[in-house]
C-alpha cells in the first residue's frame, strides 16, 4: 500500500488529505499538522525552518511515506527548497494559483487571498512576474483568517465583505492561497455566485500526486 503524508500548519491542510482519500481510497494517508505553532503566515522564514522541517522529515522518517504533499502555501513560497533538499521522497507543494487566475480572468483582474508571509515571499512575486504582467493582482487583507478558522470565529461579515469589494474592483477570478479558506470555500462560492470564479489547488494536487506516483523510483 503506497503511503502518502500530507503536511499543514493546521486544520487548512486536512481538506487536502480529505480530497486525497477520496480521489486515492486505496492509499494510506497521513496528516499531521503544527497546531501548536498557528498560524505560520505569521512567521519568519527562521521559525519556519525551526518548526516545520523536523514534522516534514518525521513523514519520511517515522511513517515511512512514499510521497509528501506540503498542503501550506506558506511553507511552499518560503522554504520548500530547503524541505526537498532534506526528504529523499518525492514533495508536492501547493502555491498561488496565479497562472490559472490569470488564464482565465475576462476583465484582467484577479483577487489572491493569502498569507502575509505568502504575499510578501519570493515565490509569490515570481508567480505574479511570470503569469500576471497582464493582470491586476488584488491582494485583500486576510491577515487573521488562518487562526480564526484554526479557532471556528471567523466572522461571515468579514468574507462578505471582502469578496463585495474585490468584486467591486473587477475581480473576476479569486484564489484561495492558504488551505484553510478551503474550509470557507463554499462560504465564498455563494457570495461570488455568478459574479467571480473561486479556484484553489486541490485537485491540481491530485493529478500531479497521481503523475509522481506513478514514476518509477
Amino acid at each position: 500500500m503506497v503511503k502518502i503524508g500530507v503536511f499543514d500548519s493546521g486544520v487548512g491542510g486536512l481538506s487536502v488529505a480529505n480530497a486525497i482519500e477520496k480521489a486515492l481510497p486505496e492509499a494510506d494517508v497521513n496528516f499531521v499538522c503544527d497546531a501548536a505553532h498557528v498560524p505560520y503566515g505569521t512567521k519568519s522564514k527562521q521559525e519556519l525552518l525551526k518548526l516545520a522541517l523536523p514534522i516534514l522529515k518525521s513523514l519520511e522518517t517515522e511513517y515511512k511515506c512514499d510521497a509528501v504533499v506540503v498542503a501550506c502555501n506558506t511553507i511552499t513560497t518560503t522554504i520548500i527548497k530547503d524541505v526537498r533538499a532534506e526528504l529523499s521522497v518525492p514533495v508536492i507543494a501547493i502555491e498561488p494559483m496565479i497562472k490559472p487566475a490569470a488564464a482565465l480572468s475576462k476583465s484582467g483582474v484577479i483577487a489572491v487571498c493569502a498569507t502575509p508571509a505568502t504575499l510578501k515571499s519570493e515565490r509569490y512575486a515570481q508567480l505574479k512576474q511570470d503569469y500576471a504582467k497582464n493582470v491586476v493582482v488584488l491582494e485583500p487583507d486576510c491577515s487573521n483568517w488562518a487562526l480564526l478558522i484554526e479557532q471556528n470565529k471567523l466572522d461571515k461579515k468579514q468574507i462578505k465583505s471582502m469578496v463585495n469589494d474585490v468584486i467591486a474592483k473587477s475581480a473576476d477570478v479569486i484564489v484561495l492561497g492558504c488551505t484553510h479558506y478551503h474550509w470557507i470555500e463554499e462560504d465564498i462560492r455563494k457570495l461570488a455566485k455568478g459574479r467571480a470564479l473561486i479556484i484553489q489547488p486541490e485537485q491540481a494536487i491530485i493529478k500531479r500526486l497521481i503523475e509522481t506516483l506513478k514514476q518509477p523510483a
